[in-house]
């Protein structure tokens, strides 16, 4: 019998998938440190390393912890697929970034353009379209349930009258968030593709990168596996819906936005690299002299000189935060069932680790 050779170092990437891993637990720490945010997801990744980390609870008060698969809702982060899809259908040549809106709207529900050039699916996407950040008539619509689900009941038909009673004056274009906008982007792609806008997006992006367990419905109290949103201490209703689904509709865990930032990081490994490389890429410079915009993502340059594309996102109970560094080669989500607050400690537990990743190592 061959006697046992000397112990063997743990290799580099172990150690520095435990020391990533620490890092989440410390950021973890902090964030269900809160009192109102019961539990926290965190994935990252950076060379040689990926991790997921899960503390806290699913619902204040209870026992059950949350696990990578965990669905939480995503918000806002949602717009970031929307572009991807944007992309992708641009590359496959069914839409030019250039096309007019009033070519994929139904009869009667383009507007009235008063100068300039004709919105476009390409302004839509990078929040220069000029519209509001809602629909018009859309607090009259949602007052009753502008905090537990205002969405919920403002459908095409709403939106399309919206879109009829615009009257756009683009010259220079606007720069204005809208989640009107990107809502009405998604519905535009489902339309030009014949196709249902969450169906749509998992054919062309949500599968071909892997991501079994991110959707755009099904997030209700019967889903196996989901943490319950929370506002101030207290479970909430989920937020649904309609028209606006491009622009907050979906779920997803903690493996998934790990996944999905390692496409970000290296497109050339998806069937989306093309359509990926072209959302990552700056567009418009703003005029107050911040970050370029790009389809779906805001664009800074980080004090250490890299590149950083970020979103944020909430419902009514949960809140998210997304970036990558796509030169430096680190990428951040965090998860955590509970809105926003003034501290901003799920936001700022992203900003913190995602500085932290990129600072150059020292020893």
């Amino acid at each position: 019998m061959a006697l046992p050779g000397p112990l063997r170092p743990a290799p580099a990437r172990s150690r520095s998938e435990g020391e990533l891993r620490e890092r989440l637990a410390a950021q973890a720490a902090v964030v269900t440190a809160d009192p109102l945010v019961p539990a926290v997801v965190i994935s990252a990744i950076r060379p040689g390393a990926s991790a997921v980390y899960c503390a806290g609870v699913l619902t204040l008060g209870g026992g059950t912890t949350p696990d990578p698969v965990t669905r939480f809702q995503l918000g806002s982060l949602t717009k970031v697929f929307t572009a991807l899809l944007f992309a992708e259908l641009v590359v496959r040549g069914e839409v030019a970034e250039a096309d007019p809106i009033e070519a994929y709207l139904p009869v009667g529900a383009a507007p009235r353009r008063r100068s300039g050039p004709p919105i476009t699916l390409f302004d839509l996407a990078t929040h220069t379209s000029g519209l509001p950040h809602r629909p018009r008539g859309f607090y009259r619509s949602a007052a009753a349930r502008i905090v537990s689900d205002p969405y919920a009941r403002y459908g095409e038909a709403e939106l399309y009258r919206a879109t009829a009673r615009l009257r756009p004056r683009r010259t220079p274009p606007a720069v204005r968030y809208s989640t009107f906008g990107m809502g009405l982007l998604g519905l535009l792609l489902g339309r030009a593709a014949q196709a249902e806008y969450g169906e749509l997006l998992a054919e062309r992006v949500l599968r071909p990168l892997g991501l079994a367990h991110t959707a755009t419905g099904g997030f209700d109290t019967t889903m196996a596996n989901r943490a319950s949103g929370h506002r101030r201490g207290r479970p909430v209703p989920d937020w649904h819906f309609q028209a606006l689904a491009p622009a907050g509709a979906l779920h997803s865990c903690g493996a998934d936005m790990l996944a999905f930032l390692r496409a970000q990081l290296h497109p050339g490994q998806t069937p989306l690299a093309e359509a990926l490389a072209a959302t990552q890429r700056p567009r418009h410079s703003l005029p107050d002299g911040a970050g370029p915009l790009c389809l779906g993502w805001n664009h800074r340059i980080s004090r250490q000189g890299h590149t950083v594309l970020s979103h944020t996102g909430g419902t009514g109970g949960f809140t998210g935060y997304l970036a990558v560094s796509p030169d430096a080669g680190v990428g951040v989500a965090v998860l955590a069932n509970a809105t926003s607050t003034r501290e901003q400690p799920v936001v700022a537990a992203g900003h913190r680790l995602l500085g932290e990743l990129l600072r150059p190592a020292t020893g």
